[in-house]
């Protein structure tokens, strides 16, 4: 299944070159939104980037903003999707079933939600949840998008280390 998605996305690739670009900050996006980045691999995007530097379509000035900009907007959503469900959330039946739990989660994102900010964007599965559970919690904005502009801005130059890394075995 994977195999028949990585030949898709490379045979796309090659058919649309001018295009290429595009699929850069629609993955970051995919993999960081809420939900969807559930299934969206990391190691499609670090493939992708790898391809198009390999192969000189572009170049890694071009594909590191890209990335970052895709990966702070689809920590946004999910984080403002928090901020939208949260109220709502904290109303609901399983809410009040788990609500210590939940009381000593939000506690602790409080206390160290920066940290939780930076270290959640480099773990795959926690990487779309975080943000949306943040937004649940009430986490200032302004500090949010601060700490993930961080977060992003560090994510964007390890996807740069992997692609200097992977293109030079191409």
């Amino acid at each position: 299944m994977i195999g028949a998605i990585n030949d898709l996305i490379f045979q796309w690739l090659e058919d649309y070159r001018d295009y290429a670009l595009l699929l850069i900050p629609l993955i970051a996006f995919a993999e960081a939104c809420v939900g969807i980045g559930l299934f969206v691999s990391g190691f499609i995007l670090v493939a992708v980037a790898s391809v198009l530097v390999s192969s000189e379509i572009a170049t890694l000035p071009q594909i590191l903003p890209l990335a970052f900009i895709g990966a702070f907007t689809g920590d946004h959503v999910g984080f403002y999707v928090g901020r939208t469900v949260g109220p709502r959330f904290h109303h609901s039946r399983l809410a009040h079933k788990y609500r210590s739990s939940l009381d000593r989660a939000e506690a602790m994102i409080r206390a160290r939600g920066a940290w939780a900010i930076l270290i959640g964007r480099f773990i795959p599965a926690i990487r779309s949840l975080l943000p949306a559970m943040l937004g649940i919690s009430g986490f200032d904005r302004t500090r949010y998008s601060l700490v993930d502009a961080l977060a992003c801005l560090l994510w964007a130059a390890g996807l740069g280390l992997i692609v200097t890394g992977t293109t030079s075995v191409f």
